[in-house]
């Protein structure tokens, strides 16, 4: 038996787990003991984690201001839906067919190293677009060339970020953890198009990935100030031959696993577009510009971060409660597509928002939860798999239906991928006492 110290026991297999009492004493991040049920900000009281939170929220701003900066960048040079999909397309292929192995790698590695490396390399290869920008020789090959890099990268970063939070809280706090981390994200979401705007505005283009650059900086920072003595590191798991199939056989014998797995395919690949779909939304069919598309995204940020904050008070988790937000999901996606007008479209991006961060912290919080403490890392990997790896493909999706049928085409297909997230969650359901080990009994 192997025990993660937060009340989650589970065999090496990974087949059986359960959580103990509500009331059961755990040991959180230092040593110190709290209940299962901690206080709404206790996850704030873990020295480490507000180190690592503080860098990582300055880079996720730098990262969505790169974000609409890349946007923009491609469709000032080439004027192309098609390009724009193929250029998200080719940042998030290596995280496709690269993150499964990650995911294994994370598991026998040191996380917070592993995170060093990728921030290093991420923030030197921004430098060196934004240097491009500035000096007025960005050519289309090199933004697909730094695109490349973001996804090998990101096949590593983002399994080892999700992996290292339990050690930095223990399980007693991972659900306030996890949600205070997405909503962290999404205040990203919503700074980074202000920045944006700020930015390409007042100083140009290419400032916004200097900016991002600096903000990777602030993440090595972070990590190299962790006090290591106060982690709950995993053992590395030693080489040996299977891992990988371990990783998947645990993933898929588990209904909390493969449920929330099987859903986040369909809304990765479909609906989870917004990099591509919301841009040409924004100038096609709204007929703005940049301050149409950071109006969208900033709603979309603001939404996101008022439903975080109600879910790090109420964390949910649980396949049955992510059908639920896979419903909440398409009912907000629609009412974005029928949208008339540019502030009818701001308020419609608002409810996707807080639709998308219920959906996402729900899956999130139910497979972290799940799985074993030794497969944390490739059952990460492969939820990043299904979350960005599937990225490439609906990236090249939505710009083909765009260029036949405009923006609403486009956040269409994403209403189609609820629904179809929906019909698969319910047949995990269906036969999750047939075929899947008895889950967790997630509260």
């Amino acid at each position: 038996m192997v025990s993660d110290g937060g009340g989650v026991t589970s065999t090496s297999g990974g087949a059986e787990a359960a959580i103990g009492s509500p009331v059961m004493p755990t040991l959180l991040a230092g040593g110190r003991r709290a209940t299962a049920s901690p206080g709404v900000w206790s996850v704030f009281t873990v020295p480490n984690y507000r180190r690592f939170v503080a860098g990582q929220s300055i880079s996720l701003v730098g990262s969505w201001t790169e974000t609409i900066a890349i946007a923009l960048l491609v469709l000032s040079v080439t004027h192309s839906s098609i390009t724009l999909g193929l250029v998200v397309a080719t940042r998030y292929l290596p995280v496709l067919l690269l993150t499964p192995y990650a995911g294994l790698i994370v598991d026998r590695h040191d996380k917070r190293r592993l995170l060093m490396l990728t921030s290093t390399v991420l923030g030197l290869t921004t430098m060196a677009v934004g240097a491009a920008v500035l000096g007025h020789v960005i050519a289309i090959w090199q933004v697909f060339l730094s695109a490349m890099i973001f996804g090998v990268m990101t096949s590593l970063d983002n399994p080892a970020r999700m992996a290292l939070i339990p050690e930095l809280v223990g399980t007693a706090l991972i659900r306030q953890a996890i949600t205070t981390n997405s909503v962290l994200a999404n205040v990203g979401r919503a700074l980074g198009p202000v920045a944006a705007a700020v930015l390409v505005a007042r100083y140009g283009l290419g400032w916004c990935f200097v900016f991002n650059a600096a903000s990777f900086a602030l993440v090595v920072i972070a990590l190299v100030t962790l006090d290591a003595r106060t982690l709950n590191p995993t053992v590395p798991v030693r080489r040996s031959g299977g891992q990988l199939r371990d990783g998947l056989a645990v993933a898929l014998r588990n209904r909390d696993i493969a449920g929330p797995l099987s859903m986040m395919v369909f809304v990765g690949t479909l609906t989870y577009e917004f990099e591509t779909s919301l841009p040409i939304f924004a100038e096609q069919t709204l007929h703005g510009g940049a301050t149409t598309y950071s109006a969208l995204t900033t709603a979309f940020g603001v939404g996101s971060v008022a439903a975080g904050l109600a879910l790090i008070r109420w964390p949910q988790t649980g396949l049955p409660r992510m059908l639920t937000a896979a419903a909440g999901f398409g009912v907000a996606m629609l009412l974005l597509v029928v949208s008339p007008s540019r502030d009818t479209a701001v308020a419609a991006a608002a409810l996707v928002g807080v639709a998308s961060i219920a959906f996402l912290t729900t899956g999130n919080g139910t497979i972290q939860i799940a799985a074993p403490p030794e497969m944390r890392g490739r059952v990460t990997g492969l939820w990043t798999t299904a979350f960005v790896g599937s990225t490439p493909l609906g990236a090249v999706i939505i710009g083909v239906v765009a260029r036949e049928f405009g923006g609403r085409g486009a956040l269409a297909v994403g209403v189609i991928g609820c629904v179809a997230a929906l019909v698969a969650g319910l047949l995990v359901l269906r036969r999750s006492q047939r075929y899947f080990a008895s889950p967790i009994d997630l509260p």
